[in-house]
This record gives C-alpha cells, structure tokens and sequence, in this order.
C-alpha cells in the first residue's frame, strides 16, 4: 500500500528510480528522526531534488527551505544500520516515482508531502524491455562516452546486465547535472529513459562534459 502522506528528503543531484538501490549516510538530527518515524510506519521515503533557484521560505530553524521539483520517487528502507557515533546506514530501494500534489504543514522537523502516483501506476510492473537496436545503440555511445571521459568498464557486465538495471545504474553514476538526472526521471518508461541517457552521454561527449544544460 502506497501512503498518502509522505516524508522527503531533498537531496540535489541525485534521484532514485523505480527498482533502484541508493545507500545513505544519515547524520543530520531532523533526518535522523525520520528515519525513525518511517522505520515505525511505512518504511518509505520519498526522495525529490530541491529546486535551489525556487523561491525560499524559512522553515523553524531559520533555515531556507527551497522549493522542490514536482516529481520524486518513494524508496523503501531495504537495509538499515546504527553507528556507534549516532548515524544511521540505510539503503533505499525504489518503489513507485510521485507526483508533489502538495506540501504539508508539518510539525517534525522534516518535511512532507501528499504524493499523487496516479500517474506512475506502471512502475510497481515489469519494466519495458529495449528494442535489441535501442540497447545495441546504448551500449556503442557508452563506450564513447566513456573514452572520451577517460573511464574504462567491465564490458563483460555491461552485456549480461539486463535492460533495467544497465540504464538505471548509468543514470546513477554518470556525472549528470541535477536537471538532467530530473529528466531521466521523469521519463515514462524504461526505453524512454534509455533514449534520455543516450542523448545525455552523446550531447557531454560534444560539449567537452553535462554543463551546457541541453535539457534546460
């Protein structure tokens, strides 16, 4: 069951995907708590890029409060661990991307969200397969972009890697700027996003890297 109220944690240059796994170190006092609180309910977390160039409120620390973009995804606490200097290992495994319907007012010192996954029901299925020639084509700009930026890859795991876990596993470690990554996102299904990345990592290979914001 999805909830109707979500927790975020606003974290830029980094999105999780459907069926995705992202390690976190959590340490800040107000991340610590929900944690907690989630690890007592529902065990997901929604995690969504903060919009920096978005108009700041000050929430009650007096701390600015940027707005977020409009789609994030909800993970589930797969692993958890305790430290012995009170931080929190966890691993979050992607179930389902969601709409920000609205911010709530909140008491906790995180923030909260009414999510909206109407429109990302596909995302608990089975993933699209790629076309043999969109993969094949995929495969061929990695290893482009990958000479050009002066990195080398397990080839051999590149080829065995299924269709989903390849594209969202680049979408995760390829040096995309926060734009970007939103953009893969928000694409709407898995040969959508394998498209986005293929032009991500041909775009960086002629502009000399990600910088020239060609999805901006």
């Amino acid at each position: 069951m999805l909830p109707t109220v979500l927790p975020v944690f606003p974290i830029g240059g980094a999105v999780l995907l459907p069926r995705g796994v992202m390690p976190l170190n959590i340490f800040e006092p107000r991340y610590l708590a929900m944690v907690r609180d989630a690890m007592a309910g529902s065990k997901l977390i929604g995690m969504i890029q903060p919009r920096f160039t978005a108009r700041e409120d000050d929430d009650s620390d007096g701390e600015s409060r940027p707005g977020l973009f409009d789609v994030g995804c909800a993970g589930r606490i797969t692993e958890f661990r305790e430290t012995g200097d009170g931080r929190m290992i966890i691993a979050l495994t992607g179930v389902a991307r969601f709409s920000v319907a609205r911010e709530l007012d909140v008491t906790t010192p995180y923030r909260q969200v009414m999510p909206d996954f109407d429109a990302y029901a596909d995302d608990e299925g089975e993933p699209r397969p790629l076309a043999p020639a969109a993969r094949s084509a995929l495969e061929t700009t990695l290893r482009s972009y990958l000479d050009t930026q002066g990195l080398s890859a397990d080839w051999k795991a590149v080829a065995e890697a299924d269709d989903d876990s390849l594209v969202t596993t680049l979408s995760a470690v390829c040096p995309f700027d926060a734009v970007e990554r939103q953009a893969l996102l928000e694409a709407r299904d898995l040969p959508a996003r394998a498209a986005t990345l293929n032009a991500l990592m041909t775009f960086a290979q002629g502009a000399g890297g990600s910088d020239g914001n060609l999805l901006q």
